[in-house]
């Protein structure tokens, strides 16, 4: 089970990884397998369906939309924790647009499945 300590580390680990466009740093919060459903996934890597699975997968996707949104920077407004997952609340200042990410953790704390939201 997750508790308020653990997921606001999580949390500002995980925006901290984002805001630095490293994306070694933002993937070491996944599993290796991870599955991610996204809207924009979807319009970037049209084939995708909006589902993506797998690091490399990934990696590739959130590079291409990285070179999108070359100023990305997020700004978290809530964290709020599941009793085995969060979901952070942000806004990307670069875009205006605010998100929401449920997050799934496995034992180790990391991220095995994920669903973004966003307001379009």
């Amino acid at each position: 089970m997750i508790d308020t300590h653990f997921a606001l580390k999580f949390a500002e680990a995980w925006i901290a990884s984002w805001n630095s466009h490293n994306m070694e740093s933002v993937l070491s919060h996944y599993t290796d397998d991870f599955v991610f459903e996204s809207p924009v996934a979807a319009r970037i890597v049209p084939e995708s369906g909006g589902m993506l699975s797998g690091k490399p997968a990934i990696k590739a996707y959130w590079e291409k939309a990285l070179t999108q949104i070359p100023d990305l920077h997020f700004e978290i407004h809530e964290v709020l924790v599941g009793v085995n997952s969060v979901t952070l609340y942000y806004t990307n200042r670069a875009t205006g647009k605010k998100s929401a990410e449920v997050m799934f953790l496995n034992d180790e704390g990391k991220v095995y499945k994920g669903y973004a939201h966003y307001n379009q």
